[in-house]
């Protein structure tokens, strides 16, 4: 009765033997980021996931497991890395053809857990992601991914024992002004990657990734001023923008319509304004390119398919505020625009490899004509005619400039950038002196 009790109550332990139908599911190679609020497709990737799965596909410093094996837990590895970047986040100012760039700088930490570590080499690389949304072969990685090497760190030249404790290595680079900012468009995406790998004598590799945030800020100069007719009428539009805008926060704008009064004999007839709409769009475009396997898709190596996305990014109608003086023949509006940050709007970049982001501004005004006789301008009657007034302006928009200024320009002057200093006098002071002792000698 023992026996048979106790082998009642122990049972036994569910087989690990994979059930039919049911797939095994291994961790993944590189864990996955967690968000307050649940992705409203699960089975799209995030950014982070597509940039990680380039990793993976191009072997960076990454290793396989086996989808037979069980997951078992990881021996604690020889040693371990960090980074502490010293310098400010990474922003250019100014536009591409005149930025000076921006220094990144840092230190990479290695801390080793043994008393004692050979390392045979050990060096890091800056490398630009460009991961295409709509490449030429829907399954092709070479198609849909291309990794660029920006800059390689070699820290060891020759093998070196480490004791235990932390190691720092110092990096420094001019990251030059010509690169594209960070991007994560509709069509395509671009990131910036620090890799670093150390290799130690026993052929295990030891790796770090970070991602770097680039920036471009363009520094605010003049208002422009543009001018826009419509024919066969004869109103005119005077527009008044600044010259950037920011994602965050909102611009004012100035417009003032003349032309709007057409005098005769014995009438006047006039446009009135009965509405105005504006709306900013955002224009994406893409070359998706083609590896050398797919190549004639496109008609030969080098080439690829053009992608365009045009959206809103943010729109509004302005029932109120304007002024019309039928005197002076104007109309003056005055109102203020802005993006939409649940749009998720991008800033103006261009890049050698076909990846570009514009906006406009588009303003369309509907106008009603009124006739009215000169004695009795206050008694004006619609005529049912009504024309729809469209143009549209380039907007240039651009990270904050902020306080800062390009690294070239906040390092103190050195001695040769000290002017020359004024004439001296020693000459002319030695010939007066000689010509008063000629005079006392006379």
């Amino acid at each position: 009765m023992p026996g048979r009790l106790l082998s009642s109550l122990v049972r036994a332990a569910p087989s690990s033997t994979p059930i039919e139908g049911v797939k095994s599911q291994n961790p993944p190679l590189f864990p996955p980021h967690y968000s307050f609020e649940p992705p409203a497709n699960p089975k799209a990737k995030s950014q982070e996931s597509l940039v990680m799965d380039a990793f993976k596909r191009h072997s960076i410093g990454s290793r396989h497991h086996s989808d037979k094996k069980s997951p078992k837990a990881e021996p604690q590895k020889a040693a371990t890395m960090n980074m502490q970047v010293e310098s400010p986040p990474i922003l250019f100012y100014n536009s591409p053809q005149v930025s000076s760039g921006a220094l990144f700088s840092g230190q990479l930490k290695l801390d080793v857990k043994e008393p004692h570590l050979t390392v045979e080499s050990f060096d890091m690389r800056l490398l630009a992601i460009v991961i295409t949304k709509k490449p030429v072969a829907p399954h092709c990685s070479e198609c849909s991914t291309k990794i660029s090497e920006i800059h390689k760190w070699e820290f060891l030249k020759a093998p070196v024992s480490l004791r235990y404790g932390e190691h720092t290595f110092p990096f420094s680079h001019l990251l030059p002004g010509h690169l594209p900012a960070t991007t994560h468009g509709v069509l395509a995406s671009l990131d910036y990657y620090l890799d670093a790998v150390a290799t130690t004598s026993t052929g295990e590799k030891l790796t770090y990734k970070r991602n770097l945030d680039v920036k471009r800020a363009i520094f605010p100069g003049s208002d422009k001023h543009s001018i826009r007719i419509f024919p066969p009428t004869n109103l005119t539009a005077s527009v008044v923008l600044p010259p950037v805008v920011h994602p965050i926060g909102d611009f004012p704008l100035e417009m003032r319509l003349s032309g709007i009064v057409l005098n005769k004999a014995d009438s006047q007839t006039r446009w009135r304004l009965r509405k105005l709409n504006w709306r900013i769009e955002e224009i994406q475009k893409f070359v998706s390119p083609a590896c050398s396997k797919h190549a004639s898709k496109v008609g030969g190596e080098g080439k690829g398919i053009l992608h365009e996305d045009v959206h809103v990014i943010g729109s509004d109608e302005v029932k109120t505020g304007w002024k019309t003086d039928f005197e002076q023949g104007n109309i003056d509006v005055e109102f203020r625009a802005a993006c939409d940050m649940a749009l998720k709007p991008l800033c103006d970049m261009e890049s050698p490899n076909g990846m570009e982001v514009k906006h406009n501004l588009v303003v369309e005004m509907v106008v009603a004509e009124e006739w009215a006789p000169l004695k009795k301008l206050n008694q004006a009657t619609p005529t049912g005619a009504a024309r729809v007034l469209r143009t549209q302006f380039h907007l240039i928009v651009t990270e904050r400039a902020g306080m800062g200024i390009s690294w070239d320009e906040e390092q103190p002057p050195v001695y040769e950038d000290v002017p020359a200093s004024p004439p001296t006098y020693v000459d002319d002071y030695d010939g007066a002196l000689n010509d008063d002792a000629e005079t006392l000698n006379l």
